[in-house]
């Protein structure tokens, strides 16, 4: 997922779609708690996915402010 994608979705997409990541997130804990996580980059992948929504929304609530 690119950055310049997700500045074409609206906030409620985005919000959508930060939702799911965490909660796909909190799966891959659990199973790295468990010892079953089979690719650890996952983690990574996704850690960086929920920061680039997050850096979109800050975008988008700032323009939306000015």
């Amino acid at each position: 997922m690119k950055a310049s994608e997700l500045r074409k979705s609206s906030l409620d997409e985005l919000q959508k779609q930060l939702m799911d990541l965490l909660r796909e997130q909190f799966n891959l804990r659990m199973q790295r708690g468990t010892g079953q996580l089979s690719k650890p980059s996952q983690m990574k992948a996704g850690r960086r996915d929920i920061a680039r929504i997050k850096t979109v929304m800050a975008e988008l609530k700032a323009g939306r402010k000015s």
